[in-house]
């Protein structure tokens, strides 16, 4: 399997750049000394992306951690361009694809990158061009596995055609599940589920209706918010970032807390403000 950690929970390295996702952090050996700490806690997935400063979260990966340790599954995207803080802009044409590639090779110092995602495709170019390229490349032993992010049921059925999609990274948490049919179709299909913002960019962390729940189990609300997407679906692979050791410790110890059927309700409800409606438990 391309996941084969004990851990369920992975690392998102976006964080790990300057304000609005550009240039470097202020504290570079911070950043370092926490993705030491990711590997050293078990985590075997880290998931970044050239448009990440751009370049500077595959910089610091690789500066922490070179020589990976083995299992280690780094997973990077190309296909967005960056033209300031919080900018972002695709580019599917192929010969950047190969090029956005060729550079995170470069970058990260691997020969081959076990999970590329397509980070956008390109309204402006086929799909299936863009696909191509990243097909080609995986027969030339640069990708191992191919991902799609932020894609629609129907763009991943068409995908799906044309390569083996082995991960789809979507926006998903527990106040927003707009993506519940590609979810679903991954879950069929066997595909891992690798949610972005999984606490609604850091919403969910400071959510008192969440933690007033959190308290009973002697959590916080982010545990409690990765905790209900662990329990949602068995193909769900979480990627929280975090600049902090301690918060990443945080993060990881969710895998340990229990839900049944009644709190995953209760969590829903407390995080969207609804009440309890005809067939939905009371919290």
């Amino acid at each position: 399997m391309l996941f084969s950690s004990a851990r369920r929970i992975g690392f998102g390295s976006m964080q790990l750049t300057g304000p609005g996702h550009w240039a470097a952090p202020d504290d570079p050996e911070r950043v370092m000394q926490v993705l030491r700490d990711v590997v050293d806690a078990g985590v075997a997935h880290i998931d970044t992306a050239d448009a990440y400063g751009p370049f500077t979260a595959e910089k610091y990966i690789r500066k922490a951690l070179l020589p990976y340790p083995e299992g280690l599954v780094i997973a990077t995207k190309g296909g967005l361009t960056r033209q300031g803080p919080n900018q972002w802009a695709p580019c599917g044409r192929p010969e950047y694809l190969r090029q956005c590639v060729e550079m995170s090779l470069r970058r990260l110092q691997v020969e081959r990158i076990e999970l590329y995602y397509l980070h956008r495709i390109d309204p402006a170019v086929p799909l299936e061009d863009q696909l191509a390229v990243l097909r080609d490349m995986q027969a030339e032993g640069k990708i191992g596995n191919i991902g799609l992010s932020k894609v629609t049921l129907e763009q991943l059925r068409t995908a799906s055609e044309l390569v083996d999609v082995a991960a789809v990274q979507n926006k998903y948490n527990v106040t927003n599940r707009a993506s519940e049919d590609v979810l679903r179709h991954c879950e069929m299909a066997g595909i891992p589920f690798v949610p972005y913002a999984p606490l609604a960019a850091g919403a969910l962390a400071t959510s008192d209706a969440l933690g007033q729940i959190a308290q009973d189990y002697g959590a916080t609300p982010a545990q409690l918010a990765l905790a209900w997407l662990l329990h949602r679906s068995p193909v769900m692979v979480p990627i929280p970032g975090t600049s902090s050791s301690t918060r990443l410790r945080e993060n990881l110890a969710a895998e340990q807390i229990s839900l049944t059927p009644e709190a995953m309700t209760a969590i829903e409800l407390a995080a969207t403000g609804r009440k309890p409606g005809r067939g939905e438990d009371e919290p």
